[in-house]
């Protein structure tokens, strides 16, 4: 339940503002989310080069209760929430807030996540290695946390919901407006048994550039992100990428020379950009120290 006027004024943020914008999270951190609306309706930023009328301007058609009406059957997550995952804290540019649905009691385990993330055109190989590296690190007390899309990250979640452990899909759009469509079984199941979780309000739909942000997320709550199975050209190496800044271990599994879905891993281990892991045990070891 949305109780405080800081709340709700991220959640107005939440809905004029897309996410991982550096300057908006600095004015936020200088001024607290309520003066910022507050400045901003004021009109305070117009003629800047932050779209700052444009911001005013949606702030001007939108009512904090409709938002709080859009929230029904969710719950709203803010660096005030006693359980915001601290580790998001360590972006250049943290969400305003999260919208969750699920088992919200999942975040009391987040400093024990680890990112699988991959190919959304995988190999018998690869989608095998996901799923049962998943399954065995939820045995091992680990949470599993990727991004719901095809490929990789749905057989690292299948691994861990088949052995009834923890694990957070977050989204590239609302977490009632699922993409994609085909993933809707396996959203079900997350929303039972793990938690949805988004940047954005639930009826926002999936777009790519969100995708491409919402990888930060995945990668600041992770102690270590796990790539399996990645293209030349790959998403899943923009989460690798931000691991690296977050000084978040970042280990790939080697597959197949002649295998175009493993070049995306080859490369992160020949630039010395991720740590080459064949074993469950070698991962625990290599993230055992932080």
């Amino acid at each position: 339940m949305i109780v405080t006027e800081e709340e709700k004024a991220r959640l107005l943020l939440i809905a004029a503002i897309e996410g991982n914008s550096k300057y908006w999270s600095s004015e936020l951190s200088t001024h607290g989310a309520a003066e910022l609306v507050d400045r901003l309706k004021s009109l305070h930023y117009a003629g800047g080069r932050h779209a700052g009328e444009k911001i005013s301007q949606r702030l001007s058609e939108i009512s904090v209760e409709s938002l709080i009406d859009q929230l029904e059957g969710t719950f709203f997550l803010t660096p005030e929430s006693e359980d915001w995952p601290l580790q998001l804290n360590d972006l250049g540019a943290p969400p305003f807030g999260l919208i969750g649905l699920g088992n919200r009691e999942i975040l009391q385990g987040a400093d024990r996540s680890i990112g699988i993330v991959g190919t959304r055109n995988p190999t018998q190989y690869g989608s095998r290695v996901a799923s049962e590296f998943a399954a065995t690190l939820v045995d091992q007390g680990w949470l599993i946390t990727s991004g719901g899309a095809f490929g990789i990250d749905s057989a690292a979640h299948r691994g861990a919901l088949a052995v009834e452990g923890d694990t957070i899909a977050i989204l590239g759009g609302g977490v009632r407006s699922i993409f994609p469509s085909g993933n809707d079984r396996l959203f079900s199941e997350i929303a039972t048994h793990g938690l949805l979780l988004s940047e954005v309000l639930p009826s926002v739909p999936a777009a790519p550039h969100r995708f491409l942000i919402r990888n930060r997320l995945i990668a600041a709550l992770s102690r270590g992100v796990l790539v399996v199975e990645a293209a030349h050209r790959s998403g899943s190496l923009r989460t690798a990428r931000d691991a690296a800044e977050l000084m978040r271990p970042v280990m790939a599994v080697p597959g197949l020379i002649t295998s175009p879905s493993s070049e995306g891993c080859h490369r992160l281990i020949n630039e010395r950009k991720a740590e080459l892991v064949s074993s469950v045990q070698e991962i625990v070891e290599f993230l055992s120290p932080l």
